[in-house]
């Protein structure tokens, strides 16, 4: 059996990056790691699903037990990925999407470099504030907040294997697709595919 790929999905908040998602994990050969966060939960989101819901004070706990691969913060609240999320997934095959922020993505990216980075960009800053606005989940303030920090966080863009502009969610979900196929293709990560050509040479 194949080993899983792990994949770091980033986005400034109000971006859809968790409508993409849900498509996205339609199909069984991928999931999204569950992260812990000290924020509170938001409508319609279940614990331990959505987000593992815990204290400042367990999550710093956490972080000195080393139980984490990745951990940051985010608009005065904490995230991180536990390891026990990650490795067990990929070892049965199956490719582990870490929705994270930027600040962790580049930790990912030093501990592992086999990582595949794909960042998703708004069609336009206007929009965005559009989005967030149109969620009606937070006040202004935390808002243009959100907008500060997007602009912020688009500027790590060009760090990342990948862009998509998520504008309508069908196409950025297509070039999500077009991405793991691309590479699937590369020839430094098809040593399989080769041999198995070769092998009645």
């Amino acid at each position: 059996m194949n080993r899983g790929r792990l994949i770091v999905f980033s986005a400034p908040s109000g971006c859809g990056k968790g409508t993409m998602l849900a498509e996205i994990t339609k199909n069984e050969k991928f999931c999204c790691s569950v992260s812990a966060t000290t924020r509170d939960p938001r409508e319609g989101e279940i614990p331990n699903v959505s987000y593992y819901y815990i204290t400042k004070e367990e999550f710093l706990k956490k972080v000195e037990e080393n139980a984490f691969l990745e951990h940051a913060q985010y608009v005065d609240n904490f995230y991180g990925t536990y390891l026990s999320e990650v490795e067990p997934r990929l070892e049965k095959g199956i490719n582990v999407i870490l929705e994270i922020e930027v600040q962790g993505a580049m930790r990912v990216r030093e501990a592992r470099p086999d990582a595949l980075l794909i960042f998703v960009l708004p069609p336009s800053i206007a929009e965005l504030r559009r989005r967030l606005n149109k969620r009606g989940t937070e006040e202004q303030d935390v808002i243009e907040k959100r907008v500060a920090q997007a602009k912020e966080e688009i500027e790590y863009a060009p760090k990342y294997d990948y862009v998509i502009v998520n504008d309508a969610l069908e196409d950025a979900v297509d070039d999500f697709f077009s991405i793991i196929r691309a590479e699937e293709l590369k020839a430094a990560k098809s040593g399989e595919l080769i041999n198995e050509v070769k092998k009645d040479a």
